[in-house]
């Protein structure tokens, strides 16, 4: 194999396997509407999620870590970071805005 028939095929093997990576979670602007600690759930109403090819909704979302709810009140404008995990949509990453 000849030095650019080597170097395509590596280029074509490597945009592949990126093509193949899940996208990386954004950061959202959202609006507690409620909180479940026993369920570990939020409900927010939020911006649009470019990673999970999502519309601005309200939607109900399990959270990844139940200390993440400690930090945050009905009421509070929030960012976070949502992905599938498990086949359900669930909140990674959650901090007050600021």
């Amino acid at each position: 194999m000849t030095v650019s028939r080597w170097t395509a095929a590596l280029a074509l093997t490597a945009a592949a396997l990126f093509a193949a990576l899940p996208a990386h979670a954004q950061s959202t602007d959202a609006e507690v509407l409620k909180i479940d600690k026993p369920q570990q759930k939020i409900t927010l109403k939020h911006g649009e999620i470019k990673n999970l090819d999502m519309p601005p909704m309200t939607m109900v979302f399990r959270v990844q870590d139940a200390g993440m709810l400690d930090a945050v009140k009905v009421g509070d404008k929030v960012k976070f970071d949502a992905d599938k995990v498990g086949g359900q949509y669930t909140v990674v990453k959650l901090t007050p805005a600021k």
